[in-house]
C-alpha cells in the first residue's frame, strides 16, 4: 500500500457523502416507484465507490464498459449488471458472461446474443431501446420495435424480454419531459399487446430525466432509471436537488510558479499545443499561478470550478493549468494548494488516469490507497 495522502495532484473522494447521496435519492425514487440501475462509467468503476454502490440496494450497477463490469466481477459485487451500451458483436461473450441485462437496438446483434447466452447455457435479459428523438440509439420504426420484441418472445429461447427503454439529452439535447415518456410507454405498450404480457422494466432515460420524478411529473409506469451524474455530483442542470451533497469529489492541485506577468502573449501568435488558435484580453501585468496539472488529467480547464475566492482560471497546456490569482485576498505561494469542485466531464477524466492520486474519506479521516 502507498500512501498518497500527501501527494499531489489529488482527487479525494468522500464516500459517507456518497452513500447520503445514494440513500436520499434512492428514497425519493422509491415513493414514486421508480428503480434505479446505478451508473458507475462516469468514475471509471473505482472499487470502493462501487462498494458503496452494492451496499445501496439498487436494482443494477451498470457500465458501457465490458472492461467495468469485469473489474466490478472481481470484486464481488451482489447487485445484478447491467451493459448500457449496445454491444459490439465482439463484445457478446463478454456482455453474456458479465451482464445480467444489456441495451439492445438491432436484430442481427439480438441473434448474435442469443446463440451466445445459447452457449454459455445462460437466459440473457434484453431492454429494447427506443429513439424518441434524441438520434444516437434505439429503434426509431415502431414496427421493427414490435416485430424484434415478438422475435425474443417467440423464437429466441435463450433471452428474456425484460422491457423497453430511451435514451435522451446525451447526443441531440432533446430534453426529457412527461410528453417523451408517454411515447415510450406507448411503445412500450405497443410491445406488450403484441406478445401478450406485461414488460419488467420501462426504462424513462439517464440523470437527465430525474427531475420529472422530483417534480412529481414522472408518469406511473416509468420503473427504471439509470443514474449515474446526480448521484455523484448531486445535481444536473435545471433541477433543484438541494437535498445532495455537490462535494463528494474534491480536487486538489499544487502551485508551482506564481509571478506577476502580463496577460497578453508577447510575439507573434500561433496554434496551441492543441492546435487550438486561442484569444486573449490584455488586462496589463496581474499575478498568475501554474499548477501542476493539465488537460490530459482532466480536459477542458474552464470545466474546473475554483472554490477560493478570487481565483479566475485562464487555460492549461498538457501538463500545467494557468490562473489569475490577481483578487484572491491573501497572496498565494508555490507549495500552497489549491481545490476545485468537478463536473462530469473532469470526474471522467481524472478517474481515469494515473497521475492523479485517489484518497478517500470515511468517517471524517483519509484512508490510505494503492
Amino acid at each position: 500500500m502507498s500512501d498518497h495522502r500527501n501527494r499531489y495532484p489529488q482527487l479525494e473522494i468522500d464516500l459517507d457523502r456518497l452513500q447520503e447521496n445514494l440513500a436520499a435519492l434512492s428514497q425519493r425514487c422509491q415513493a414514486s416507484s421508480v428503480g434505479i440501475a446505478g451508473v458507475v462509467k462516469g468514475f471509471t468503476a473505482l472499487p470502493e465507490m462501487v462498494r458503496v454502490f452494492d451496499e445501496a440496494g439498487l436494482q443494477y450497477i451498470a457500465s458501457s464498459r465490458v472492461e467495468q463490469l469485469r473489474r466490478i466481477r472481481e470484486y464481488g459485487v451482489k447487485t445484478p449488471l447491467m451493459l448500457i451500451r449496445i454491444p459490439m458483436l465482439s463484445e457478446l461473450e463478454d456482455a453474456v458472461s458479465l451482464a445480467e441485462l444489456s441495451l439492445q437496438s438491432d436484430i442481427q446483434v439480438i441473434r448474435a446474443l442469443n446463440d451466445e447466452a445459447g452457449r454459455q447455457g445462460k437466459r440473457h435479459k434484453v431492454i429494447l431501446m427506443v429513439d424518441l428523438g434524441d438520434l444516437r440509439e434505439g429503434f426509431w420504426s415502431r414496427e421493427e420495435l414490435i416485430s424484434a420484441a415478438v422475435e425474443i418472445e417467440t423464437q429466441l429461447p435463450h433471452l428474456e424480454l425484460a422491457g423497453v427503454g430511451t435514451n435522451l439529452g446525451c447526443y441531440g439535447s432533446v430534453k426529457a419531459t412527461p410528453e417523451k415518456m408517454h411515447e415510450l410507454i406507448a411503445a412500450a405498450e405497443a410491445v406488450e399487446a403484441a406478445i401478450g404480457r406485461k414488460l419488467e422494466w420501462i426504462s424513462g432515460g439517464a440523470s437527465t430525466s430525474i427531475h420529472m420524478v422530483l417534480e412529481g411529473t414522472m408518469p406511473e409506469r416509468i420503473n427504471l432509471l439509470r443514474l449515474g451524474e446526480c448521484l455523484v455530483l448531486g445535481h444536473i442542470v435545471d433541477c433543484d436537488m438541494d437535498f445532495m451533497h455537490r462535494d463528494v469529489f474534491t480536487l486538489r492541485a499544487e502551485v508551482v510558479e506564481c509571478r506577476d506577468k502580463p496577460t497578453y502573449p508577447v510575439g507573434e501568435l500561433s496554434q496551441d499545443a492543441f492546435g487550438n488558435v486561442p484569444s486573449f484580453t490584455d488586462r496589463g501585468i496581474r499575478r498568475r499561478a501554474l499548477l501542476g496539472l493539465g488537460r490530459v488529467d482532466y480536459g477542458d480547464p474552464f470545466d474546473l470550478e475554483p472554490r477560493m475566492e478570487g481565483v479566475e482560471v485562464l487555460g492549461a497546456s498538457s501538463d500545467h493549468t494557468i490562473l489569475d490569482v490577481e483578487d484572491v485576498k491573501e497572496q498565494i505561494h508555490i507549495g500552497d494548494v489549491l481545490e476545485f469542485d468537478l463536473c462530469y466531464a473532469t470526474m471522467v477524466y481524472l478517474t481515469n488516469t494515473e497521475s492523479v492520486h485517489v484518497v478517500y474519506r470515511k468517517n471524517g479521516k483519509l484512508l490510505d490507497t494503492e
